[in-house]
């Protein structure tokens, strides 16, 4: 089979395509023939050895998939070869074949496509997590999403919306902006590319509390970090609760004194560690995505298609800013 491999840490230019033998799943696991894989921001961190996870090398990037269970280890008895399934090994996706155990698999039901299967794991998954497990969102508070063109950023848009949020996202372009529309965002606001100083700062937070009114968010999803972090800290309402899932604009150095003045919470948002902790909920949560997939209440927006050769620069792609929404590579 042939796999994209991380021999040492680097960028994806370091990433080689190689041939190894087919796996054989063991007791419990089955192998997948992969079709789809999301790409997310992690991937471009986990080969730099600079994400939460370090894997022993060589590994394979590729956090979530698509796929055909084509062969069975001993003692599965859940699932048969042809069920069309997702999966999230976090690492080790962009190969043609994987072995996983039976029990960390979804079925697709057959209302769901392959390639919105592998889309929706990571950035919906994180995005649900966030904003009921993390930010208990109620019907009819308002939700601050910055990055709302990423990934995470427009499914929480998307999802937000739909569970009867009002919805401001908040990016760094008019395309971006456009596709929050699409998903439900009720307004939106742009802001300008990084690095801010204190003046750009400060507009961007009138900017802000321009938009939300004078009560502020009730939840604030933040995916960007850095220079974002305070303007929007600062326009979290009363009781708020401000979600940081993840930085691509660097670690914010956060003031103490304004979740105090604003009797707000700052809550992190590790669904990674959560599922490992949680598998059982993780599954609920997956069964509620493809229900709302399959319903058409959600539908992960595609920004790119890559084939399994040009991996590597699916990878790139989000070491810029222009992905709006999702990137796959398809086997």
């Amino acid at each position: 089979m042939r796999i994209l491999l991380s021999d040492a840490p680097g960028g994806p230019e370091t990433l080689r395509l190689q041939e190894r033998p087919t796996p054989e799943p063991g007791p419990g696991e089955v192998r997948i023939a992969v079709r789809y894989v999301g790409i997310n921001y992690p991937d471009t961190l986990i080969i730099r050895d600079l994400y939460q996870y370090r894997p022993e090398r060589p590994f394979a990037p590729g956090a979530e998939l698509s796929g055909v269970v084509e062969a069975l280890g001993p003692d599965v008895q859940d699932l048969a070869v042809g069920d069309r399934v997702a999966a999230l090994p976090m690492w080790g996706a962009l190969a043609e074949q994987i072995c996983l155990p039976a029990e960390s698999c979804h079925r697709i039901p057959d209302t769901v496509g392959d390639a919105e299967a592998a889309a929706l794991q990571m950035t919906y998954g994180t995005a649900l997590y966030a904003l009921e497990e993390r930010g208990a969102l109620r019907e009819g508070e308002s939700v601050l999403v910055l990055g709302a063109g990423g990934g995470v950023g427009l499914a929480a848009v998307e999802l937000a919306s739909s569970l009867g949020a009002r919805v401001i996202a908040a990016a760094s372009d008019e395309e971006k902006l456009a596709a929050a529309r699409e998903r439900g965002a009720d307004t939106g606001v742009l802001y300008p590319r990084g690095p801010l100083d204190r003046d750009g700062q400060k507009a961007l937070s009138t900017r802000f509390r321009e938009t939300l009114g004078t009560e502020g968010a009730d939840i604030v999803v933040d995916t960007v970090g850095g220079d974002y972090t305070e303007p929007a800290l600062r326009c979290t309402g009363w009781d708020g609760r401000f979600l940081i899932v993840g930085f691509p604009g660097g670690i914010a150095k956060i003031p103490a004194n304004l979740p105090l003045l604003k009797s707000c919470d700052i809550r992190g948002v590790f669904w990674g560690a959560a599922i490992e902790r949680d598998p059982e909920a993780n599954q609920r949560a997956m069964a509620r995505l493809f229900s709302l997939c399959g319903d058409g209440r959600i539908s992960p927006r595609i920004h790119a298609t890559y084939d399994l050769a040009e991996a590597g620069s699916a990878i790139e792609a989000l070491n810029g800013r222009g992905v709006v929404g999702k990137v796959l590579v398809r086997i």
